[in-house]
């Protein structure tokens, strides 16, 4: 409730000012009295949650950027709670199917590789060239409860140096656990012609009966665990070979294989 102030009384004239005779030449003049004076009081919430008539836009601009602001901190709270708890939760079960199965690479190894088509000596070599390779790969699934499946849609090629020399494709078959497979690949090359430097360096390295040539092998396997099948994966398989000669009765004297998985 509102306090009125009420102004005070004007002082009282003096007598002396009433009294004095009309032949006095000084006026005395009234003094004025002081202007009213109101207070009013405003609850304070009142103040807060009414606000004045001009300022009421931007009063409701704030509070709906503060909504907007509070909605968006909610929400990205809960989608990174759940991000959380979809990596622990993946976590667990690759910690555990680790431990239940130990899955582990296989193992791969060039064991033969037989040459034609490959003549140094002949009017052929020095413009192009229909080689032939046939290689045997050894390949060793040591898992003991996952099974490989080499699907169609393979390639293998074959390189010196930079230059290639011949591709094929790998079979088709199933690798079971606890297994190891040879496989052979025929790969073949058409009217393959070599430069200079490589003729050269060609013919040094059958002199020094040690020919270096790159095997690259890229293969879509499924993996098998128990029942299930997984998607497709590809199988990156680069093998470095050094040969003696390149004929049939070609002997390996060296071979080094690396291997990655691609997911997807």
């Amino acid at each position: 409730m509102a306090d009125r102030v009420h102004p005070k009384n004007s002082p009282p004239q003096s007598n002396d000012a009433q009294t004095s005779p009309p032949h006095e030449a000084a006026v005395t003049t009234k003094p004025s009295s002081p202007a009213a004076t109101y207070v009013v009081r405003i609850p304070k919430d009142q103040v807060y949650r009414v606000p004045p008539p001009e300022n009421a836009h931007h009063y409701a601009n704030y509070t709906r950027r503060k909504y907007r602001r509070s909605r968006c901190c909610c929400c990205l709270c809960w989608f990174i709670s759940i991000v959380f708890s979809l990596v622990v939760l993946l976590a667990i079960a690759a910690g555990v199917f680790y431990f239940v199965f130990r899955p582990k690479a296989p193992d791969y190894a060039i064991e033969r590789v037989a040459v034609k088509g490959m003549n140094l000596t002949s009017p052929s070599f020095t413009a192009a060239l229909s080689p032939e390779f046939d290689v045997t790969v050894r390949a060793d699934n040591g898992n003991s409860k996952i099974g490989i499946y080499y699907e169609d849609g393979s390639s293998v090629e074959m390189f010196y140096n930079d230059a290639r020399l011949c591709d094929g494709s790998l079979p088709v078959f199933y690798q079971p656990s606890n297994n190891v497979t040879m496989f052979e690949m025929v790969l073949r090359g058409n009217d393959i012609a070599l430069t200079a430097s490589d003729q050269t360096a060609l013919v040094n390295d059958v002199a020094k009966r040690s020919v270096p040539l790159t095997l690259k092998l890229r293969a879509p396997v499924k993996i098998k665990v128990g029942s299930v099948k997984t998607w497709k994966i590809t199988v990156s398989i680069d093998c470095d070979v050094t040969v003696d000669q390149l004929t049939a009765k070609a002997r390996v004297v060296n071979k080094d294989c690396r291997y990655r998985l691609a997911l997807w």
